[in-house]
């Protein structure tokens, strides 16, 4: 790994595009999961169960309930977070105030303008390194997916989006 005295570091940003393609994948491999479990409890256990009769019946009666409102709401909260966008930076988003120091410093309009270019020896405004954004509070950069995303916590390979600001809830219920 040595060349010319320096050391070669690994770039481990270029398996984020096989994380792509991994996706699909994942949600057939979580259905599957659920359709294993389906046929574990219903068809399995608890469907005969009912043709029993008796208290059997009643409490297999309960239990499918019970499973399949359970299901429902999972397989909800999952499409809901696999197909809800995580929120991206707005077209128009330009800071008020000094986002470190808060409300006491406002910022000039000639700090930034709308023909003004990303200028990263100016602390007092954040951009993104990789797409050159202006750059709001606890926004961070997705090197799966491609661009910023507000509030972002982490890329899910599970649910193939990020999780951020519009899908977080969804991905707690999941």
């Amino acid at each position: 790994m040595y060349r010319s005295g320096a050391v070669m570091a690994w770039n481990v940003f270029k398996f984020c595009t096989a994380l792509r393609g991994l996706g699909s994948i994942m949600i057939l491999l979580v259905l599957g999961v659920v359709g294993v479990t389906y046929y574990a409890v219903v068809l399995c256990n608890y469907g005969p169960a009912l043709a029993a009769g008796g208290l059997d019946s009643l409490i297999a009666l309960l239990v499918l309930i019970i499973f399949h409102t359970l299901l429902g709401m999972l397989l909800w909260s999952y499409f809901s977070v696999v197909f809800t966008d995580p929120g991206g930076v707005p077209p128009n988003y330009r800071p008020l105030v000094d986002q470190e120091r808060g409300e006491i410093d406002p910022l000039e309009a000639s700090e930034y303008g709308p023909l003004a270019t990303p200028n990263p020896t100016n602390a007092r405004i954040r951009y993104c390194r990789k797409c050159n954004q202006l750059k709001p509070p606890r926004c961070h950069h997705c090197s799966v997916c491609g661009r910023c995303v507000l509030k972002m916590d982490h890329h899910c390979v599970w649910v193939v989006n990020c999780v951020g600001a519009l899908n977080y809830k969804y991905f707690l219920l999941f």
